[in-house]
């Protein structure tokens, strides 16, 4: 039987020249540790070269080693989900020829977390009132269709259709606007992500400086407080800051 070929598995960089061993807490419950070079460390597990099984329970776990790892340093740079080199030696040649850039991201995320914000709205029947009573071009076609002569009028139902989506999405994009912006006065960045479904408007990821995540929090309070019953908000954090970096290391970067 032929065995597979045993490669380390990526998930982060920091900033230290300790070695450090988190326990087994990686993907199949491998040992996660430190392989370094100066005084940058890539976190790594044990894992077959073969292709890695993409699936939630792994993507999970990707995500809950580097919480873990950012529970100790202040600096934490999220590696890709999937990358995995040969040896220890393919590592230390890529923290050597790429030392610059990690430095350079790791001091933009010094004492620096991302926080989620997801906003859905409880009631749609409310909103698409709401979206009726704010668009006098949709009542004027809904009054048409419940006219006795628009009653089978199948192209004004669909044109009505159309305008009802174009304006949940406006409505959606409005929304998250203004739930983002009194958000952003307490953060670094922030970025609007895709949402799902219509009930959801806002799927947000906000960058924060540790030092004001209390505040930020209190104006997450006085929003649910606002929105009650209205909307209902997930709030999540903190959290790598995947979606402000997310370092990318192709195959052809393994190079000795």
């Amino acid at each position: 039987m032929i065995m597979e070929k045993e490669g380390k598995y990526a998930y982060c960089i920091i900033a230290t020249k300790q070695e450090r061993n988190f326990g087994p807490i990686g993907i199949n419950g491998c040992e996660v540790l430190t392989i370094g070079y100066d005084d940058l460390s890539m976190v790594v597990s044990n894992h077959p070269l073969a292709k890695l099984a993409v699936n939630r329970e792994t993507m999970l776990t990707h995500a809950k080693v580097i919480e873990e790892v950012m529970k100790e340093f202040d600096g934490v740079l999220p590696v890709r989900f999937g990358t995995i080199a040969s040896d220890a030696d393919e590592i230390r040649n890529l923290l050597d020829r790429r030392r610059r850039e990690f430095k350079s991201a790791l001091r933009n995320l010094d004492r620096k977390v991302e926080l989620g914000v997801k906003g859905a709205w409880v009631d749609m029947g409310v909103i698409f009132k709401e979206i009726v009573k704010e668009n006098r071009d949709i009542r004027r076609m809904k009054r048409k269709i419940q006219s006795d002569a628009g009653a089978k009028n199948v192209p004004a139902k669909t044109e009505t259709g159309k305008m009802v989506e174009a304006a949940l999405q406006k409505k959606k994009a409005d929304e998250a606007s203004k739930i983002a912006e009194a958000l952003r006065r307490t953060s670094i960045d922030f970025k609007l992500n895709k949402t799902g479904g219509d009930s959801q408007f806002m799927n947000a990821s906000f960058l924060v400086d540790k030092g004001r995540e209390k505040e930020f929090d209190n104006i997450m309070d006085d929003l649910s407080a606002e929105n009650r019953g209205r909307i209902l908000f997930h709030y999540a954090g903190p959290l790598p800051a995947f979606n402000f970096v997310n370092i990318a290391i192709y195959p052809e970067e393994w190079e000795k």
